[in-house]
Parts: structure tokens; C-alpha cells; sequence
């Protein structure tokens, strides 16, 4: 129904925000890791939005990008998997790192979200493994590095994108420098390394 809003940020906190657009205020819920991105209060804001309808609610959720409002739309579709588990899931890994745990079945990463046991890990990646790939561009990420390289791929990704570069140009940066660099590097140097190839 909605794709995103455009209006002022009138106050946040790190679960909602009030966006006021077109006369209205509106109170959107976010997940944990939107609310350092946000601007300060009194200052335009554009977030993209899923509308939620329950029984006994409706509620809007806000993300900073369309990747994140996707992938939150996706954790829905999970048997199981309700708005509270998929805001916690968006908000708690960064969005390579999620779509790289489940893909290569990390039930540990998984499981450290608040909010998701063991079965729902199972869950997700029972029903996501091959879903992700086709509707997230940046999924198979983890191409890039052997299994036990993974952690160290997902960290260097959320670092580049936590810089403001967005996932397509860092994962082909990670990519050539991947490909530059063979042997084992540690993370401040893939990171430092990836940064000249952006």
C-alpha cells in the first residue's frame, strides 16, 4: 500500500519515530539499528514503509532502506515469524550478515537474535535459503570467502555500509579485493584495502 514517506523527523526513540508528512503525524515503528541513522528532529526524512495488518492492530514500520524494508517483508512470509521477531532480526544483524547466516545455516548467529529459538532459525533457513538469492541483490555473499571466512566478510560489508557506501558497490569491492588478495587478510586490512577499490 505504502512504498515510503517523505516528511520531518518530530522525535524518535530507538523503537519509533514520528514522522510528520502532509499535515499528519505518524508513528512508525523501526528496528534498534535504524535509530543512529536517523537525522536530528526538524530535519526531512525519507523511510521506506511496510504496513502491517493484524486482527487487532495496524501498525507502520519504518527502515532506512528498501533493502531493509524487503528483507523485513521477507522474515513475514516465515511460518511463525511475526512483525516483533522480523523488526528484531533486521535490527540486530546487519543485512549481509543475515542473509549469509542463513544461506550457509548458521543456526548460532541466528539464534543470538532476541526473539528467535532454535526451530525458528531452522525455520528460516529451511524456507529462505533459496529465496534470498533471488530477491535480495547482495545475497551470496558467501562466494566471497570460505565458511570460516564469513564472519569476517559479513563484518567487513556492514563496516563499508555503516561508511554510507551502499551493498552493491561494497560487495564488488570486497569481490576485487578478494580476488587481489588470495591469502588470509586480517579485517582492518580487507576493510582498508576494499575502500580503494570504491
Amino acid at each position: 500500500m505504502y512504498d515510503y514517506f517523505t516528511g520531518i523527523l518530530i522525535n524518535a526513540s530507538p523503537s519509533s519515530l514520528i514522522l510528520e508528512t502532509g499535515g499528519i503525524g505518524y508513528k512508525i515503528a523501526i528496528p534498534m539499528s535504524t535509530f543512529s541513522k536517523l537525522a536530528q528532529p526538524g530535519q526531512k526524512l525519507k523511510i521506506f514503509i511496510s504496513f502491517v495488518i493484524r486482527e487487532q492492530s495496524q501498525t507502520l514500520y519504518g527502515f532506512i532502506t528498501a533493502d531493509e524494508r524487503d528483507l523485513f517483508e521477507t522474515f513475514l512470509s516465515v511460518a511463525g515469524v511475526g512483525p516483533k521477531t522480523a523488526l528484531a532480526l533486521v535490527g540486530c544483524l546487519p543485512l549481509a550478515q543475515l542473509q549469509i547466516a542463513i544461506q550457509q545455516q548458521d543456526i548460532l548467529t541466528l539464534s543470538k537474535v532476541p526473539g528467535v529459538g532454535k526451530k525458528t532459525a531452522e525455520r528460516l533457513i529451511v524456507e529462505l535459503k533459496d529465496k534470498l538469492l533471488k530477491a535480495h541483490p547482495c545475497a551470496g555473499l558467501e562466494s566471497l570467502a570460505i565458511p570460516e571466512g564469513r564472519q569476517k566478510i559479513a563484518d567487513a560489508m556492514s563496516a563499508l555500509t555503516n561508511l554510507g557506501y551502499n551493498q552493491t558497490s561494497a560487495k564488488q569491492a570486497l569481490k576485487k579485493t578478494l580476488d587481489e588478495n588470495p591469502h588470509e587478510l586480517d579485517l582492518a586490512t580487507l576493510i582498508t584495502a576494499a575502500l580503494k577499490h570504491i
